[in-house]
């Protein structure tokens, strides 16, 4: 497994792995969105289908843990489920506007529910320093930045102009 650190014009990390690599949840918390169904068509629109299969995890730490482009979710793994760390939610694909090439979309941010808010569910907060310290068996934790971001931004109605 690799991870690039940045992504392309929002905070979200690609971690690269084989097709068919379990995907598990990253800490204890209840299952929020969940996309079963790849509505991504690269004629449009852009943004909110990008992800394809996905799944979120409103962690107990307020934070919302995303992770898109997969080949399917758990059974089971339905939002308002508890989950707890390290249990499977779906496996490594390429659905959605991954191009092709099989890896993990994962997106941290704050609780803003709703599938017209996906340019927040796709992350906020860039992940990289994250997974190096979790990577390192560390506990680095997100909450506090997610945190002063929502504080700053709300749950904004329409993505932000660039």
């Amino acid at each position: 497994m690799a991870y690039h650190p940045t992504h392309s014009a929002y905070p979200g990390t690609d971690i690269f792995a084989d097709c068919g690599e379990p995907v598990v949840s990253v800490t204890d918390g209840t299952i929020g969105e969940v996309s079963r169904r790849d509505r991504y068509d690269k004629r449009g629109p852009q943004g909110p289908y990008n992800g394809g299969l996905s799944v979120s995890v409103l962690g107990d730490d307020g934070v919302r843990y995303y992770g898109s482009h997969l080949t399917e979710i758990t059974p089971g793994i339905d939002p308002g489920i508890r989950v707890r760390a390290g249990q499977q939610l779906g496996t490594l694909g390429r659905t959605g506007n991954a191009n092709n090439v099989c890896h993990l979309h994962f997106g941290i941010s704050p609780p803003c529910l709703g599938e017209d808010g996906w340019w927040i569910r796709r992350g906020v907060v860039w992940p990289a320093p994250y997974l190096d310290s979790w990577r390192k068996g560390g506990n680095r934790e997100p909450a506090a930045e997610v945190a002063a971001w929502h504080r700053k931004h709300g749950c904004p109605a329409k993505p932000p102009t660039r």
